[in-house]
Protein backbone atom coordinates (compact mmCIF):
# COMPACT_ATOMS: atom_id res chain seq x y z
CA UNK A 1 0.00 0.00 0.00
CA UNK A 2 1.36 3.43 -0.89
CA UNK A 3 2.03 5.76 2.05
CA UNK A 4 -0.53 8.37 2.95
CA UNK A 5 1.99 11.19 2.91
CA UNK A 6 1.70 13.82 5.58
CA UNK A 7 1.61 16.74 3.15
CA UNK A 8 -0.31 15.42 0.15
CA UNK A 9 -3.84 14.66 1.30
CA UNK A 10 -6.79 16.00 -0.67
CA UNK A 11 -8.36 18.98 1.01
CA UNK A 12 -10.40 22.12 0.54
CA UNK A 13 -9.87 24.92 -1.92
CA UNK A 14 -6.71 26.20 -0.29
CA UNK A 15 -4.93 22.91 0.36
CA UNK A 16 -1.30 23.02 -0.77
CA UNK A 17 0.54 19.96 -1.99
CA UNK A 18 4.21 20.00 -1.07
CA UNK A 19 5.87 19.33 -4.40
CA UNK A 20 9.32 19.29 -2.79
CA UNK A 21 8.36 17.46 0.38
CA UNK A 22 9.99 14.07 1.02
CA UNK A 23 6.57 12.84 2.07
CA UNK A 24 5.13 13.15 -1.45
CA UNK A 25 7.62 11.31 -3.59
CA UNK A 26 5.61 8.11 -4.00
CA UNK A 27 7.78 5.88 -1.81
CA UNK A 28 6.42 2.56 -0.66
CA UNK A 29 5.26 2.46 2.97
CA UNK A 30 8.33 0.73 4.34
CA UNK A 31 10.70 3.22 2.67
CA UNK A 32 8.63 6.15 3.85
CA UNK A 33 8.63 4.89 7.42
CA UNK A 34 12.37 4.49 7.52
CA UNK A 35 12.98 7.94 6.02
CA UNK A 36 10.66 9.50 8.60
CA UNK A 37 11.99 7.63 11.61
CA UNK A 38 14.19 10.51 12.69
CA UNK A 39 11.24 12.88 12.59
CA UNK A 40 8.56 10.82 14.35
CA UNK A 41 9.89 7.63 15.91
CA UNK A 42 10.91 7.24 19.50
CA UNK A 43 14.16 5.52 20.31
CA UNK A 44 13.34 1.84 20.05
CA UNK A 45 14.44 0.59 23.44
CA UNK A 46 12.86 -1.47 26.20
CA UNK A 47 10.47 0.59 28.27
CA UNK A 48 8.57 -0.98 31.11
CA UNK A 49 5.73 0.12 33.34
CA UNK A 50 5.68 -2.19 36.35
CA UNK A 51 5.94 -5.40 34.29
CA UNK A 52 7.03 -8.73 35.68
CA UNK A 53 10.51 -10.10 34.82
CA UNK A 54 9.07 -12.58 32.30
CA UNK A 55 7.03 -9.91 30.56
CA UNK A 56 10.03 -7.60 30.56
CA UNK A 57 12.00 -10.26 28.73
CA UNK A 58 9.19 -10.71 26.20
CA UNK A 59 8.99 -6.95 25.64
CA UNK A 60 12.74 -6.71 25.18
CA UNK A 61 12.60 -9.52 22.64
CA UNK A 62 9.83 -7.79 20.67
CA UNK A 63 11.74 -4.49 20.76
CA UNK A 64 14.86 -6.12 19.35
CA UNK A 65 12.85 -7.84 16.63
CA UNK A 66 11.11 -4.52 15.74
CA UNK A 67 14.55 -2.94 15.39
CA UNK A 68 15.58 -5.69 12.99
CA UNK A 69 12.45 -5.30 10.87
CA UNK A 70 12.82 -1.52 10.69
CA UNK A 71 16.47 -1.86 9.66
CA UNK A 72 15.30 -4.23 6.92
CA UNK A 73 12.64 -1.77 5.72
CA UNK A 74 9.82 -4.05 6.86
CA UNK A 75 7.49 -1.75 8.83
CA UNK A 76 4.58 -4.14 8.25
CA UNK A 77 6.32 -6.75 10.38
CA UNK A 78 7.46 -4.13 12.91
CA UNK A 79 3.78 -3.29 13.44
CA UNK A 80 3.20 -6.83 14.68
CA UNK A 81 6.03 -6.50 17.17
CA UNK A 82 4.81 -3.17 18.53
CA UNK A 83 1.29 -4.55 18.87
CA UNK A 84 2.69 -7.42 20.91
CA UNK A 85 4.48 -4.93 23.19
CA UNK A 86 1.28 -2.91 23.67
CA UNK A 87 -0.63 -6.08 24.52
CA UNK A 88 1.96 -6.85 27.22
CA UNK A 89 2.29 -3.25 28.44
CA UNK A 90 -0.52 -0.84 27.36
CA UNK A 91 1.28 2.09 29.01
CA UNK A 92 4.46 1.69 27.02
CA UNK A 93 4.79 5.15 25.50
CA UNK A 94 7.42 4.24 22.92
CA UNK A 95 5.51 1.27 21.58
CA UNK A 96 2.27 3.26 21.43
CA UNK A 97 3.89 6.14 19.62
CA UNK A 98 5.84 4.03 17.13
CA UNK A 99 2.82 1.85 16.42
CA UNK A 100 0.67 4.92 15.85
CA UNK A 101 3.23 6.39 13.42
CA UNK A 102 3.56 3.14 11.47
CA UNK A 103 -0.20 2.72 11.16
CA UNK A 104 -0.61 6.37 10.16
CA UNK A 105 1.81 6.09 7.25
CA UNK A 106 0.18 2.84 6.17
CA UNK A 107 -3.00 4.85 5.78
CA UNK A 108 -4.71 3.09 8.69
CA UNK A 109 -5.81 6.36 10.27
CA UNK A 110 -8.64 5.03 12.41
CA UNK A 111 -6.40 2.31 13.83
CA UNK A 112 -3.54 4.76 14.45
CA UNK A 113 -5.64 7.22 16.46
CA UNK A 114 -5.95 5.33 19.79
CA UNK A 115 -2.20 4.62 19.81
CA UNK A 116 -1.22 8.20 18.99
CA UNK A 117 -3.69 9.46 21.56
CA UNK A 118 -2.38 7.04 24.21
CA UNK A 119 1.23 8.12 23.56
CA UNK A 120 0.19 11.76 23.85
CA UNK A 121 -1.64 11.08 27.11
CA UNK A 122 1.48 9.42 28.52
CA UNK A 123 3.66 12.31 27.28
CA UNK A 124 1.64 15.51 26.52
CA UNK A 125 4.69 17.38 25.13
CA UNK A 126 4.93 15.20 22.01
CA UNK A 127 3.98 17.88 19.51
CA UNK A 128 4.82 15.85 16.40
CA UNK A 129 2.68 12.96 17.61
CA UNK A 130 -0.13 15.43 18.32
CA UNK A 131 0.20 16.80 14.77
CA UNK A 132 -0.14 13.28 13.31
CA UNK A 133 -3.11 12.65 15.60
CA UNK A 134 -4.80 15.80 14.35
CA UNK A 135 -4.27 14.82 10.73
CA UNK A 136 -5.54 11.29 11.37
CA UNK A 137 -8.64 12.72 13.04
CA UNK A 138 -9.20 14.98 10.05
CA UNK A 139 -8.89 12.00 7.69
CA UNK A 140 -11.53 10.11 9.65
CA UNK A 141 -14.02 13.01 9.79
CA UNK A 142 -13.41 14.27 13.34
CA UNK A 143 -12.82 17.89 12.32
CA UNK A 144 -13.35 19.32 15.81
CA UNK A 145 -10.82 16.93 17.34
CA UNK A 146 -8.42 17.58 14.48
CA UNK A 147 -8.67 21.34 14.89
CA UNK A 148 -7.96 21.15 18.63
CA UNK A 149 -4.89 18.94 18.19
CA UNK A 150 -3.48 20.74 15.16
CA UNK A 151 -3.88 24.17 16.78
CA UNK A 152 -2.11 22.96 19.91
CA UNK A 153 0.71 21.24 18.00
CA UNK A 154 1.38 23.89 15.34
CA UNK A 155 3.14 26.60 17.41
CA UNK A 156 5.34 24.01 19.15
CA UNK A 157 6.70 22.29 16.05
CA UNK A 158 10.32 23.14 15.28
CA UNK A 159 11.13 21.18 12.11
CA UNK A 160 10.22 23.17 9.00
CA UNK A 161 8.56 20.51 6.86
CA UNK A 162 6.47 19.08 9.67
CA UNK A 163 5.33 22.55 10.68
CA UNK A 164 4.45 23.46 7.09
CA UNK A 165 2.46 20.26 6.59
CA UNK A 166 0.58 20.81 9.85
CA UNK A 167 -0.11 24.42 8.91
CA UNK A 168 -1.55 23.34 5.57
CA UNK A 169 -4.00 21.09 7.34
CA UNK A 170 -5.07 24.00 9.53
CA UNK A 171 -5.48 26.24 6.48
CA UNK A 172 -7.72 23.61 4.92
CA UNK A 173 -9.95 23.40 8.00
CA UNK A 174 -10.15 27.17 8.41
CA UNK A 175 -10.92 27.81 4.74
CA UNK A 176 -13.67 25.19 4.59
CA UNK A 177 -15.20 26.77 7.70
CA UNK A 178 -14.96 30.24 6.11
CA UNK A 179 -12.52 31.49 8.75
CA UNK A 180 -10.30 33.36 6.30
CA UNK A 181 -8.52 35.60 8.86
CA UNK A 182 -7.15 32.56 10.69
CA UNK A 183 -6.21 30.89 7.42
CA UNK A 184 -4.37 34.06 6.44
CA UNK A 185 -2.48 34.17 9.73
CA UNK A 186 -1.25 30.59 9.29
CA UNK A 187 -0.21 31.03 5.65
CA UNK A 188 1.74 34.12 6.70
CA UNK A 189 3.74 32.01 9.16
CA UNK A 190 4.35 29.32 6.54
CA UNK A 191 5.58 31.81 3.95
CA UNK A 192 8.17 33.09 6.43
CA UNK A 193 9.39 29.50 6.79
CA UNK A 194 9.56 28.87 3.03
CA UNK A 195 9.34 32.18 1.10
CA UNK A 196 9.94 30.68 -2.37
CA UNK A 197 7.43 27.83 -2.12
CA UNK A 198 5.18 28.34 -5.16
CA UNK A 199 2.26 26.40 -3.68
CA UNK A 200 2.32 28.49 -0.50
CA UNK A 201 2.49 31.71 -2.51
CA UNK A 202 -0.52 30.62 -4.56
CA UNK A 203 -2.38 29.59 -1.40
CA UNK A 204 -1.72 33.04 0.06
CA UNK A 205 -2.97 34.65 -3.15
CA UNK A 206 -6.23 32.68 -2.99
CA UNK A 207 -6.84 33.41 0.67
CA UNK A 208 -5.98 37.10 0.46
CA UNK A 209 -8.11 37.51 -2.67
CA UNK A 210 -11.15 35.97 -1.01
CA UNK A 211 -10.48 37.93 2.17
CA UNK A 212 -10.39 41.10 0.06
CA UNK A 213 -13.72 40.22 -1.54
CA UNK A 214 -15.22 39.60 1.88
CA UNK A 215 -14.00 42.87 3.39
CA UNK A 216 -15.03 44.82 0.30
CA UNK A 217 -18.58 43.51 0.60
CA UNK A 218 -18.64 44.21 4.34
CA UNK A 219 -17.60 47.83 3.76
CA UNK A 220 -20.34 48.34 1.16
CA UNK A 221 -22.97 46.83 3.48
CA UNK A 222 -21.88 48.79 6.55
CA UNK A 223 -21.29 52.21 4.92
CA UNK A 224 -22.60 52.23 1.32
CA UNK A 225 -22.39 56.03 0.84
CA UNK A 226 -19.19 56.73 2.73
CA UNK A 227 -15.95 58.30 1.58
CA UNK A 228 -14.22 54.97 2.24
CA UNK A 229 -16.49 53.13 -0.19
CA UNK A 230 -15.67 55.64 -2.93
CA UNK A 231 -11.99 55.38 -2.05
CA UNK A 232 -12.20 51.59 -2.30
CA UNK A 233 -14.03 51.80 -5.64
CA UNK A 234 -11.44 54.23 -6.94
CA UNK A 235 -8.63 51.92 -5.91
CA UNK A 236 -10.19 48.96 -7.72
CA UNK A 237 -10.96 51.01 -10.83
CA UNK A 238 -7.39 52.30 -10.89
CA UNK A 239 -6.03 48.76 -10.56
CA UNK A 240 -8.10 47.74 -13.58
CA UNK A 241 -6.85 50.70 -15.61
CA UNK A 242 -10.06 52.80 -15.51
CA UNK A 243 -8.31 56.05 -14.71
CA UNK A 244 -11.12 58.57 -15.34
CA UNK A 245 -13.65 56.62 -13.26
CA UNK A 246 -11.10 56.22 -10.46
CA UNK A 247 -10.41 59.96 -10.39
CA UNK A 248 -14.14 60.71 -10.19
CA UNK A 249 -14.54 58.41 -7.20
CA UNK A 250 -11.55 59.91 -5.41
CA UNK A 251 -13.04 63.36 -5.89
CA UNK A 252 -16.42 62.12 -4.65
CA UNK A 253 -14.73 60.74 -1.54
CA UNK A 254 -13.15 64.14 -0.84
CA UNK A 255 -16.53 65.85 -1.26
CA UNK A 256 -17.94 63.60 1.44
CA UNK A 257 -14.93 63.96 3.76
CA UNK A 258 -12.07 66.31 2.76
CA UNK A 259 -9.89 65.00 5.59
CA UNK A 260 -10.23 61.27 5.00
CA UNK A 261 -6.75 59.79 5.24
CA UNK A 262 -4.98 58.61 2.13
CA UNK A 263 -7.35 60.02 -0.50
CA UNK A 264 -5.41 63.19 -1.31
CA UNK A 265 -2.26 61.15 -1.92
CA UNK A 266 -4.01 58.46 -3.96
CA UNK A 267 -5.79 61.07 -6.11
CA UNK A 268 -2.48 62.87 -6.61
CA UNK A 269 -0.88 59.61 -7.75
CA UNK A 270 -3.66 59.04 -10.28
CA UNK A 271 -3.35 62.55 -11.65
CA UNK A 272 0.45 62.46 -11.70
CA UNK A 273 0.52 59.20 -13.66
CA UNK A 274 -2.32 60.04 -16.06
CA UNK A 275 -2.69 61.99 -19.28
CA UNK A 276 -5.35 64.28 -17.78
CA UNK A 277 -4.72 67.90 -18.92
CA UNK A 278 -3.10 69.83 -16.08
CA UNK A 279 -2.75 66.57 -14.16
CA UNK A 280 0.65 67.32 -12.68
CA UNK A 281 -0.33 70.77 -11.50
CA UNK A 282 -3.43 69.37 -9.79
CA UNK A 283 -1.40 66.48 -8.42
CA UNK A 284 0.99 68.90 -6.73
CA UNK A 285 -1.95 70.56 -4.99
CA UNK A 286 -3.18 67.19 -3.79
CA UNK A 287 0.24 66.20 -2.44
CA UNK A 288 0.33 69.49 -0.54
CA UNK A 289 -3.19 68.84 0.74
CA UNK A 290 -2.07 65.40 1.89
CA UNK A 291 0.80 66.99 3.83
CA UNK A 292 -1.55 69.55 5.33
CA UNK A 293 -3.75 66.69 6.57
CA UNK A 294 -0.76 64.64 7.70
CA UNK A 295 2.60 66.44 8.09
CA UNK A 296 4.30 63.05 8.48
CA UNK A 297 3.28 61.95 4.98
CA UNK A 298 6.77 61.11 3.73
CA UNK A 299 5.56 59.75 0.40
CA UNK A 300 3.89 63.04 -0.52
CA UNK A 301 7.06 64.92 0.37
CA UNK A 302 9.05 62.61 -1.90
CA UNK A 303 6.58 63.04 -4.77
CA UNK A 304 6.80 66.81 -4.46
CA UNK A 305 10.54 66.38 -4.90
CA UNK A 306 9.89 64.44 -8.12
CA UNK A 307 7.66 67.21 -9.47
CA UNK A 308 10.18 69.92 -8.55
CA UNK A 309 12.91 67.96 -10.35
CA UNK A 310 10.73 67.67 -13.46
CA UNK A 311 10.33 71.48 -13.43
CA UNK A 312 14.11 71.81 -13.28
CA UNK A 313 14.09 73.23 -9.73
CA UNK A 314 16.79 70.94 -8.35
CA UNK A 315 17.28 72.97 -5.17
CA UNK A 316 13.61 72.63 -4.21
CA UNK A 317 13.69 68.95 -5.20
CA UNK A 318 16.69 68.28 -2.96
CA UNK A 319 14.93 70.03 -0.05
CA UNK A 320 11.79 67.94 -0.49
CA UNK A 321 13.84 64.73 -0.62
CA UNK A 322 15.80 65.78 2.43
CA UNK A 323 12.58 66.34 4.40
CA UNK A 324 11.30 62.96 3.18
CA UNK A 325 14.45 61.23 4.39
CA UNK A 326 14.14 62.81 7.81
CA UNK A 327 10.73 61.14 8.03
CA UNK A 328 11.88 57.84 6.49
CA UNK A 329 15.68 57.46 6.25
CA UNK A 330 15.51 54.15 4.34
CA UNK A 331 13.24 55.26 1.48
CA UNK A 332 15.32 54.27 -1.54
CA UNK A 333 13.24 56.42 -3.92
CA UNK A 334 13.88 59.55 -1.85
CA UNK A 335 17.57 58.64 -1.61
CA UNK A 336 17.85 58.23 -5.40
CA UNK A 337 15.91 61.43 -6.01
CA UNK A 338 18.16 63.46 -3.72
CA UNK A 339 21.26 61.91 -5.27
CA UNK A 340 20.07 62.81 -8.77
CA UNK A 341 19.36 66.39 -7.70
CA UNK A 342 22.83 66.66 -6.16
CA UNK A 343 24.42 65.27 -9.34
CA UNK A 344 22.52 67.85 -11.41
CA UNK A 345 23.82 70.57 -9.08
CA UNK A 346 27.37 69.23 -9.63
CA UNK A 347 27.79 67.75 -6.15
CA UNK A 348 28.89 64.15 -7.00
CA UNK A 349 30.76 63.61 -3.72
CA UNK A 350 27.52 64.03 -1.79
CA UNK A 351 25.52 61.96 -4.28
CA UNK A 352 27.85 58.93 -4.26
CA UNK A 353 27.18 57.60 -0.72
CA UNK A 354 23.44 58.08 -1.28
CA UNK A 355 23.42 55.92 -4.42
CA UNK A 356 25.60 53.27 -2.78
CA UNK A 357 23.15 53.21 0.11
CA UNK A 358 20.23 52.91 -2.32
CA UNK A 359 21.55 49.77 -4.03
CA UNK A 360 22.20 48.20 -0.64
CA UNK A 361 18.64 48.92 0.46
CA UNK A 362 17.12 47.76 -2.82
CA UNK A 363 19.54 45.74 -5.00
CA UNK A 364 16.81 45.28 -7.65
CA UNK A 365 16.37 49.01 -8.30
CA UNK A 366 17.49 49.45 -11.91
CA UNK A 367 17.46 53.26 -11.74
CA UNK A 368 19.83 53.27 -8.74
CA UNK A 369 22.31 51.04 -10.60
CA UNK A 370 22.10 53.25 -13.69
CA UNK A 371 22.72 56.46 -11.73
CA UNK A 372 25.60 54.85 -9.85
CA UNK A 373 27.12 53.60 -13.11
CA UNK A 374 26.93 57.11 -14.55
CA UNK A 375 28.58 58.60 -11.47
CA UNK A 376 31.37 56.00 -11.38
CA UNK A 377 32.10 56.65 -15.06
CA UNK A 378 32.41 60.41 -14.43
CA UNK A 379 34.79 59.65 -11.54
CA UNK A 380 36.97 57.41 -13.75
CA UNK A 381 35.99 54.19 -11.96
CA UNK A 382 35.38 52.23 -15.17
CA UNK A 383 35.27 48.74 -13.66
CA UNK A 384 32.69 49.80 -11.07
CA UNK A 385 30.74 51.61 -13.77
CA UNK A 386 30.64 48.48 -15.96
CA UNK A 387 29.51 46.34 -13.05
CA UNK A 388 26.66 48.69 -12.19
CA UNK A 389 25.63 48.96 -15.84
CA UNK A 390 25.36 45.16 -16.01
CA UNK A 391 23.18 45.19 -12.90
CA UNK A 392 21.03 47.90 -14.46
CA UNK A 393 20.51 45.87 -17.64
CA UNK A 394 19.66 42.73 -15.65
CA UNK A 395 17.02 44.37 -13.47
CA UNK A 396 15.66 46.48 -16.31
CA UNK A 397 15.00 43.29 -18.30
CA UNK A 398 13.32 41.71 -15.29
CA UNK A 399 11.10 44.77 -14.84
CA UNK A 400 10.10 44.73 -18.49
CA UNK A 401 9.02 41.11 -18.19
CA UNK A 402 6.96 41.96 -15.11
CA UNK A 403 5.40 44.87 -16.97
CA UNK A 404 4.31 42.50 -19.75
CA UNK A 405 2.70 40.26 -17.14
CA UNK A 406 0.87 43.20 -15.57
CA UNK A 407 -0.30 44.31 -18.98
CA UNK A 408 -1.73 40.85 -19.61
CA UNK A 409 -3.56 41.14 -16.30
CA UNK A 410 -5.01 44.47 -17.50
CA UNK A 411 -3.02 46.41 -14.91
CA UNK A 412 -1.58 49.59 -16.38
CA UNK A 413 2.14 50.26 -15.84
CA UNK A 414 3.14 53.23 -13.77
CA UNK A 415 3.62 56.31 -15.97
CA UNK A 416 6.51 57.58 -13.86
CA UNK A 417 8.36 54.27 -14.25
CA UNK A 418 7.93 54.49 -18.01
CA UNK A 419 9.31 58.05 -18.00
CA UNK A 420 12.26 57.00 -15.83
CA UNK A 421 13.06 54.18 -18.24
CA UNK A 422 12.82 56.57 -21.21
CA UNK A 423 15.21 59.03 -19.55
CA UNK A 424 17.65 56.26 -18.68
Amino acid sequence: MAPAALSSFAGGPYTCHAAHSPYTNGMRTREAIVSLSAAFFFVVAPSFSQTSPSRQQQIESHVKQAQVYLSENRPDLAVTEFKAIVALDPKNRDARGNLGVLLFFEGSYAESIPHLRAALKLEPSLSKIQALLGIAEKRTGDVNGALADLEKAFPNLKEQKIRIDTGRELIDIYSVAGDLPRAASVVSVLRELDPTNVELIYTAYRIYSDLLDETRLSLIVVAPNSARVHQMMAHELARQGHTDEAIRNYREALKIDPNVSGVHFELAEMLNNSSVPGGREEAEKEYLAALATNPLDEKSECKLGDLAALRGDQKAAAEHYERALKLQPDDSEAIIGRAKALMTMNQPEEALPLLEQAVKLDPTNAVAHFRLSTLYRKMGRTADASRELEEYQKYKTMKEKLRDTYRQMRLEPNKKEQEDDARN
